[in-house]
């Protein structure tokens, strides 16, 4: 029997029976397939409750046995780290000489310096020092979050060294940040996670249990339906959003648990909230590994192991029991009615601040650690993989486990665990869905893109009310299609700032594999659709007939479709500079700037002949250029409508003021001259001619359109890889 208790903080939390261990029999039935396993997640709920008479405590206690537990020790060793500093430019005097600049020598810091320690199973790990001791350093080597080659030492579970997908699989890493999406509740926002980590083989149903019984684990039940929340929307408190985001990495049950800093700026109940949390995570078979600034009495007493630094070296490595007997071995007595950690912290920081720093207790702590005895690691007798496997079969949620074979001896199943949960579809559709909900929450963003297009689109079109098809009203549409092309690009910058607030969500998801970079794009790329044609609908119907172009409908259709087809370059260039660029101020500076120089070489204030060779590349490259000559060819393409008729050919010249007789006059002069009759009602400048006079006969309108379109898809492909590129969340 197992079920969810919440009552005790120091109980375990299984989500398994033990007797699912046991499906196959001693007589050789086959062993039990790990989705006959998670079958059994959500029946475990519905088993009987224990007898009237019986002590809830008791019940609690036999859940919590031995047997459950499959040993994991995580030894690290030597590990040593170094980081090249950047040189500085300072400024010195020599003597022959006034001051001049000098650049200071490349120096190396070490980081972590010789660490070693281990962690286990069921218990809490705890790294303390002060700021810049190499805390957060040592939880990303012992995570794998530091590059191949850049640290030194070895890191093993049960003595083998694991390799970064089995290490992606089994464990999580809590960032010191809480990195949630703000309109979605506590409940969504874990099934969404659930969703990611656990397989396609497990119903929504179970799936739905298990974030049930992990918000009980997590003691939100209260907030299950409260939006997370931000600056402009009240959600949760801080505490509560810190063990959501210890929920969301923890969904799929991980062995390793490492988180950095998880009680930082929580006050001291929410605080203890948290820690009570993870102790319950490491009694359920896991092992709990993070970074702490000083914890309180109450905290100190919940956590079994302790590992100081100093400047990247090991001061202390034991449990907190050890501390007295350490600290008074070494001439410094702790206080009776003080706190342990913090004298201990204190004491090191005043040694730091000494001479000779803190290698006198360094060196103490290595005859300490040889002097005391320790329980020496139980022998499991199974390999990591076998490890792994039992545990798993014990109630481990580890994503997408599916078993293959069973190992002779223990009669134990062996599971594969695939480098990613789901398949790319279910991966691409709960990434739209969770975009789509989050933005429907949020439709005052939306709003204010459609109010400032409608409100765009209704300037130009009173502005160039009904053009007529003089040679004036000419030119005044060719500066409406070159500031309306512009418009729609500019207008896509505000999504600039949708990734780069999703940029740390994203890495964290991504680093231990939640689902592809390539779902990410394609689910971005498709949410953004419907938007884009809503905001390109609005923008053609406004303009199209308020300015009076010409095609009818078909001509509309054209026009509404060269639109869409620059909103969406425009978005897809604007996504990829979002990747690429850290800062939102930065990113509009140059977006602005660039769409600027698109718009210069477009074609529209300098022709592509007279552009210099040196530049013309940049023409070709633009990406006003494109969707600019679609809509200059779908107006006036048509060969029977003129825009210069007789007289009209001095419109454009100083003779536009002499009086009309005079110009009949002059026409007829310019008949006799060139030997042809030019009457006032002759057409002398067509569409055609504009087109050439223009530069505009490279492409035909649909190759302009399907250009454009193919410069969107560019720039998503581009984005792609600078996610691959730029997200491996590594330090070098």
């Amino acid at each position: 029997m197992s079920r969810v208790v919440a009552a005790d903080d120091n109980m375990s939390l299984p989500f398994f029976s033990p007797e699912l261990s046991h499906v196959s029999s001693c007589s050789g039935a086959s062993s039990p397939t790990f989705a006959q396993l998670l079958k059994n997640v959500g029946d475990t709920r519905n088993m009987e409750t224990p007898a009237p008479g019986r002590d809830q405590h008791h019940v609690d206690m036999d859940l919590a046995s031995p047997d459950r537990s499959v040993p994991f020790v995580l030894s690290f060793n030597d590990l040593t780290y170094s980081v090249k500093v950047r040189r500085k430019f300072t400024w010195r005097r020599v003597p022959s000489d006034p001051i001049i600049g000098a650049s200071s020598e490349g120096m190396t810091k070490t980081l972590l310096n010789g660490i070693s320690g281990e962690a286990r199973d069921g218990e809490i790990l705890a790294v303390l020092g002060a700021s810049g001791s190499g805390k957060s350093t040592l939880i990303d080597a012992l995570a794998n979050r530091i590059a191949k080659g850049s640290l030194k030492g070895n890191v093993t579970l049960n003595g083998e060294v694991l390799n970064s997908k089995m290490q992606k699989a089994i464990s999580a890493y809590v960032m010191q940040d809480d990195l949630l999406f703000p309109m979605l509740t506590v409940e969504e926002t874990l099934m969404f996670a659930a969703e990611f980590r656990l397989p396609r083989s497990l119903s929504k149903s179970k799936k739905n249990l298990r974030v049930q019984a992990l918000i009980e684990q997590l003691g939100i039940r209260n907030a299950a339906k409260t939006i997370i929340g931000d600056e402009g929307h009240r959600g949760i408190s801080g505490g509560e959003r810190r063990r959501v985001s210890i929920g969301i990495d923890i969904i799929h049950d991980p062995i390793l648990l490492f988180l950095d800093e998880p009680t930082s700026g929580l006050d001291s109940t929410s605080a203890l909230s948290v820690i009570k949390v993870l102790k319950r995570i490491a009694q359920s078979g896991s092992m709990v590994i993070m970074t702490l600034h000083q914890p309180s009495y109450r905290l100190l007493r919940l956590l079994d192991r302790l590992l100081f630094l100093s400047r990247g070296q090991t001061v202390f490595s034991g449990s907190p029991a050890m501390l007295p007997r350490f600290f008074t071995e070494f001439g410094h007595p702790i206080p009776e009615h003080e706190n342990r950690t913090e004298f201990a912290l204190d004491l090191i920081r005043e040694l730091e601040g000494s001479a000779g720093g803190t290698r006198s207790l360094v060196e103490f702590n290595k005859g300490f650690r040889q002097r005391k005895t320790e329980p020496r690691t139980s022998q499991t007798g199974l390999s990591l993989k076998e490890a792994i496997s039992a545990s798993i079969s014990k109630g481990k949620l580890v994503s997408g486990a599916t078993t293959t074979t069973t190992t002779t001896t223990t009669n134990t199943p062996v599971y594969t665990i695939p480098t990613f949960a789901n398949p790319f579809w279910v991966e691409l559709a709960v990434l739209a869905k969770r975009s789509m909900t989050n933005y429907r929450r949020q439709p005052e963003l939306f709003g204010i893109r459609l109010g400032a297009v409608l409100v765009t689109g209704f300037i130009l079109a009173t502005m160039f009310w009904q053009l007529d098809s003089s040679p004036k009203g000419v030119q005044e549409r060719l500066g409406f299609f070159a500031f309306a092309m512009s418009t729609t690009f500019y207008t896509c910058a505000d999504a600039l700032p949708v990734f780069l607030q999703e940029r740390f969500i994203f890495m964290r998801e991504t680093a231990y594999n939640a689902y592809r970079r390539s779902s990410y794009v394609l689910s971005h790329s498709l949410v953004a659709l419907p938007s884009l044609v809503i905001l390109s609908l609005a923008f053609a119907a406004t303009t199209f007939w308020g300015v009076g172009l010409d095609g009818g409908l078909m001509g509309f259709l054209f026009y509404f479709l060269v639109i869409l087809a620059a909103f969406w370059a425009g978005s897809s260039f604007v996504t990829f500079l979002s990747g690429v660029v850290p800062h939102v101020m930065l990113g509009y500076t140059i977006v602005v700037a660039i769409l600027a120089y698109f718009l210069l070489f477009s074609g529209f204030f300098i022709n592509r002949d007279r552009i210099p060779s040196y530049w013309i590349w940049f023409h070709y490259i633009s990406l006003v250029k494109y969707p600019y000559e679609a809509v200059l060819i779908n107006e006036f393409s048509d060969p029977t409508k003129c825009f210069v008729k007789g007289v009209q050919i001095f419109d454009n010249t100083p003779l536009v003021a002499v009086p009309q007789g005079m110009k009949v006059r002059l026409l007829a002069t310019m008949s006799k001259s060139l030997g042809m009759r030019i009457t006032s009602s002759t057409c002398l400048t067509t569409g055609y001619d504009i087109l050439q006079q223009q530069g505009v006969t490279d492409l035909s309108k649909w190759n302009c359109l399907w250009v454009t379109v193919a410069w969107g898809f560019f720039f998503r492909i581009l984005f792609y890889f600078s996610l691959l590129l730029g997200s491996k969340n590594k330090r070098r």
